[in-house]
């Protein structure tokens, strides 16, 4: 392979904190990846649960479970395990409100986090992933990944899979991309630890009431070392000794490669500060994304879609402006792939490149576009330019962006990204005078504004202010509340 296809290395800083974990993936000095886990609001992906009906809804072909979280969780007929085998049989699916009834209880797993205001999303289909493996209790098939390529490789490991797998398994496995390489030890290892802990899941769903919790999925840290280390992965350094010593005691048993590469950072300054993680993460908060040739990404993340349009800013280098676009649109691409790993965006994303004439060039951008997301662990699909000159994406989503997570709507703008103006306010304040002297016959008005609504008051608006007293024929007095945004005002009748 020559050199110039060779990854650089990947390291892992793990921050510990009795309340929250961070988790920040390195390479070549910058952040790529970033994941938070707060231990009051751990993700749900890939949990167990002994849940009960609530609904059905037959209008939908769906139905609401309780789980025992704050929303009740949703399912679809399409993640019905019964649904699912009529159709891989070409048989005519039996409706929803034939397989389910309201009080049932039920065995999901959740697919998908609650996001907004929509619940988690479940399935009947159970799988529980290991380091090398993942069980599918209810399904009776050897499947490989398809990111293990070589065709000999995939045969191989179903061939060696199907000799491990005990005669009275009734249910089946994926061998995972960690399986390359593997010995016949370190999947016999993985097998038996997935079948005990399906057992375990089987007796709570016997002895306990729904709504409950059957199996949780790993800490972030263990699933750091499940899913995410590699050959690419140089050091994992966590910064608390305790969480160290459990991750060495967890790597032992199912990931033994793992284990020489856990170290424990014990310098004075803070382990995250090394790599200017917490630097990074106020920038994948920001709209803009300066690029070092002076052009700049603005993201936009919406309800439905999310949009990253490239702007050349002050960048003026390259023979001539076609040129200029060229090299800036090459450099974004670079740019948007990292900040789709770093702020974990998902679904729909819309790429809106600086128009390029040559087709050689938008070829050219939409090569380096995919070969920066090859990186990505996230499944995606990418699409050519459209006609606008746009570029369609999506990205799986399974848990909240960066942004979801750390922060919340604006309460002064209701998430409009935009405030009204303190005079739109104060000429809302003078129609609401005169709505309220219609009805009311008071001494006197006091507004109850911001401080920068009744300086206007006082200043450029103090005519109108005047004109309209006069008109009402009574006292309008003003008075700052310091705690009002400027939006807010109150209007008290004395």
């Amino acid at each position: 392979m020559p050199s110039s296809t060779v990854l650089p290395h990947e390291d892992i800083l793990i921050n510990v904190t009795p309340f929250e974990t961070r988790v920040a993936i390195i390479e070549q000095g910058a952040v790529q990846e970033l994941h938070v886990e707060r231990s009051i609001q751990r993700g749900q992906v890939g949990n167990v649960y002994l849940g009960r009906v609530v609904r059905v809804l037959p209008g939908m072909q769906s139905a609401f479970v309780d789980i025992g979280l704050e929303r009740a969780a949703f399912i679809h007929i399409a993640d019905l395990r019964e649904n699912r085998s009529e159709r891989s049989q070409g048989l005519t699916p039996t409706p929803i409100e034939k397989l389910l009834f309201e009080g049932q209880t039920l065995m999901v797993q959740v697919i998908k986090d609650p996001l907004g205001t929509k619940g988690a999303r479940l399935s009947t289909q159970i799988s529980i992933a290991g380091r090398m493996l993942v069980y599918l209790p209810h399904d009776p098939h050897i499947g490989i990944s398809q990111k293990i390529e070589s065709e000999a490789e995939r045969i191989q490991l179903r061939e060696r899979l199907h000799a491990l797998v005990p005669s009275d398994e009734k249910g089946g496995f994926i061998v995972r991309t960690q399986a390359e390489g593997a010995t016949d030890e370190e999947l016999q290892a993985d097998l038996e630890y997935l079948r005990k802990l399906w057992s375990s899941v089987q007796a709570l769903a016997r002895t306990q009431p729904a709504p409950t919790v059957l199996h949780q999925d790993l800490t972030l840290a263990q699933r750091v070392l499940r899913d995410m280390v590699g050959p690419r992965t140089g050091t994992i350094r966590v910064d608390s000794r305790t969480t160290t010593v459990s991750l060495i005691e967890w790597a032992k048993l199912y990931t033994p490669s793992v284990t020489e590469r856990i170290t424990h950072y014990s310098g004075e300054r803070p382990l995250f500060d090394m790599a200017n993680v917490d630097e990074e993460i106020a920038r994948a908060l920001s709209r803009r994304v300066d690029l070092k040739s002076g052009g700049y990404l603005i993201i936009d993340q919406t309800e439905a879609l999310t949009t990253v349009d490239v702007n050349t800013g002050g960048f003026v280098g390259g023979r001539n402006f076609d040129d200029t676009i060229f090299k800036t649109n090459l450099e974004a691409a670079q740019a948007i792939a990292r900040q789709l790993r770093l702020r974990n965006l998902g679904g729909i994303v819309i790429l809106d490149f600086i128009d390029m004439e040559d087709p050689e060039h938008r070829e050219t951008v939409l090569a380096e576009l995919r070969k920066a997301l090859a990186r990505d662990r996230t499944r995606m699909t990418v699409n050519g330019f459209t006609q606008l000159g746009l570029v369609e994406m999506t990205r799986k989503r399974t848990r909240d962006s960066l942004a979801h997570q750390l922060c919340e709507p604006c309460p002064t703008c209701q998430s409009r990204g935009h405030v009204r103006t303190a005079r739109t306010v104060c000429y809302e304040i003078l129609r609401e005078i005169l709505r309220e002297a219609r009805q009311f016959n008071p001494k006197e008005f006091r507004i109850l504004a911001s401080q920068e609504v009744v300086d206007l008051f006082l200043e450029e608006e103090s005519p109108h202010l005047a004109m309209l007293g006069d008109f009402v024929g009574k006292k309008v007095s003003l008075e700052v509340e310091a705690a009002y945004n400027q939006e807010q005002y109150d209007l008290i009748l004395i």
